[in-house]
């Protein structure tokens, strides 16, 4: 499940992208179009500095911008920036996971094959699909 943190950045690239003017955008601003609290949003917008998805200002004139266009971001890399890997289940999530069962178990090709249906659909998704 997705949860609200990694909602609310879709929504923050989304604002950041459809009000891009070559300016900083304050997070005032977007918290009051998108109805989400700033404090909240300050919490994710550190995370979407830290790992490259936008860049933010300080003081007169600060805020928030894309580092790149809206079609060369995709879903799944906003997703997993802000959730963590979108594996359906603990052994796949990471390939140091000691699953005993692993070479007989017989759901894993399953698992394997949601897990690739819901990556491809999240990656081939660009922010500007969204717009």
């Amino acid at each position: 499940m997705i949860s609200t943190k990694g909602r609310y950045a879709l929504r923050v690239m989304i604002d950041l992208a459809e009000n891009e003017n070559g300016n900083y955008i304050p997070l005032k601003d977007i918290a009051a179009r998108q109805e989400i609290s700033k404090k909240y949003l300050e919490i994710i917008v550190k995370d979407m500095v830290s790992g490259g998805l936008v860049s933010g200002a300080s003081g007169k004139g600060g805020g928030y911008k894309l580092l790149r266009k809206p079609d060369e971001y995709s879903v799944g890399e906003i997703l997993e920036l802000m959730e963590g890997p979108l594996s359906s289940v603990a052994c796949l999530a990471s390939a140091d996971f000691p699953c005993p069962r692993r070479k007989a178990c017989q759901t894993l090709p399953m698992w394997e094959e949601y897990d690739k249906m819901v990556h491809d659909f999240f990656y081939n998704k660009k922010l500007s699909d969204l717009l």
